[in-house]
């Protein structure tokens, strides 16, 4: 506890009466200056002592709220199962599933639906009307900064990338074009190829050109250990997106949940499976979607269950493959705008040496490049240097290049 700051002396005005006039008043001018220090000094303790009785006094608040919160009972959360007609609902308790019925206010009865959660107390007494509850990992999904990635920074898959502007920002930048021919836009984009080709890559171009949310998972963060789980965080993820239409769910590695289901009877398989039938009626079910785009992406399209790949769900499944030897040459020239690169370096010849290498790969192959010239103390990449990174790449065995054609038939 801190202690009162000490009054400061009160100055005395002991003045000799046989002095002089002017050594008189240098005296009063003397002890006027000690009264203006010492009040000056009074203000100051008197300012801190409000400031300090104010921070007390919040204290006391804070202190007796608490008390009282202690001293109440606490509130049960439950759900609005049905409103009544003679101000009283019906409340299922969330634990015991116990249903009641109970009276409200017909303030609070104006305000109630079936379906809203609420607060009772332990006579089951509507006591507040709580916000729709949302999983706090699906509002981590949701991206808040765009991804620094365009369609000019993708090269190899013009093709693909058209197919995906009209399916996912079309319908969203002009619907009306969709109403005028009449018919509905693709509800989802399934875009599935080997790694590294440009998947991932293509979904944050999208994120970054529309303005719509943009909500981002994995497969595999879907799959929970505890029954029920998985399918919630579907429903909320769907729930957050219908709440800020217009939206764009991408589903990185879909496969994970996405499996063709066998009569597997292990607790784990059947989790996973309920997750996918949970995922299976958001995406076509009897509500309407709304202006809701999915876009999802696997390098495993042969391990997909067939429900998941029938129009409705995604009408779009779009191959992205490795590119060919123009594309090649687009993704090089695109890895080496930023780098210094010797005029001699002829990027035909380098895609043609690429056969076979995916656009990641290629990134790669363009940093090791760079390597090579910071090696031998040199500013600019010349051609020999993009020979070596190949060589080198080749010659790692973890890193063998694989062709989409022989990536799922070894």
């Amino acid at each position: 506890m801190s202690r009162s700051p000490s009054i400061p002396d009160r100055p005395h005005r002991d003045i000799d009466p046989d002095l002089p006039d002017n050594e008189r008043l240098e005296a009063l001018h003397g002890h006027f200056s000690d009264l203006v220090d010492v009040n000056e000094q009074l203000a100051s303790q008197l300012e801190q002592a409000e400031d300090r009785r104010e921070q007390l006094r919040e204290r006391v608040d804070r202190v007796e709220r608490e008390n009282e919160t202690l001293k109440g009972s606490s509130l049960y959360i439950a759900t609005v199962e049905d409103v009544l007609d003679n101000d009283e609902v019906v409340v299922k308790q969330h634990g015991n599933n116990q249903e009641v019925l109970t009276d409200v206010s017909p303030r609070m009865l104006e305000r109630l639906e079936a379906g809203d959660r609420v607060a009772v107390n332990d006579s089951f007494a509507v006591q507040t009307i709580l916000d729709a509850e949302t999983d706090a990992r699906a509002q981590s999904m949701e991206i808040s900064e765009r991804p620094q990635v365009t369609y000019g920074e993708i090269g190899g898959i013009d093709e693909q990338i058209r197919e995906v502007r009209e399916a996912v920002e079309q319908p969203l930048a002009e619907p009306e074009l969709f109403e005028d021919v009449g018919i509905e836009p693709p509800s989802g984009v399934l875009l599935h190829g080997p790694p590294g080709t440009g998947k991932t890559m293509l979904a944050k171009a999208v994120a970054n050109e529309t303005n719509a949310t943009f909500i981002k998972m994995a497969g595999s963060e879907l799959v929970r250990k505890f029954i029920g789980e998985g399918s919630r965080l579907v429903r909320d993820l769907f729930e957050m997106a219908r709440e800020r239409e217009p939206a764009i769910i991408f589903i990185d590695e879909i496969d994970a949940i996405a499996t063709t289901r066998t009569e597997s009877k292990t607790s784990g398989d059947a989790e996973v499976q309920r997750t996918m039938m949970q995922l299976l009626s958001e995406m076509d079910g009897f509500d309407a979607r709304g202006e809701i785009r999915i876009i999802a992406a696997t390098n495993r399209f042969d391990m997909l269950d067939r429900a998941i790949l029938r129009p409705g769900r995604f009408d779009r499944l779009i191959e992205v493959p490795e590119a060919d030897q123009d594309g090649r040459e687009q993704i090089l020239q695109i890895h080496t705008r930023g780098m210094n690169v010797d005029d001699e370096v002829d990027f035909d010849d380098l895609a043609e040496e690429t056969d076979g290498y995916s656009g990641a790969e290629i990134e790669s192959l363009t940093t090791e490049a760079g390597m090579f010239a910071i090696r031998n103390d040199r500013e600019e990449v010349h051609h020999e240097d993009f020979l070596n990174a190949i060589e080198k790449i080749e010659d790692d065995d973890s890193s063998d290049v694989i062709s989409s054609a022989g990536y799922f038939y070894q």
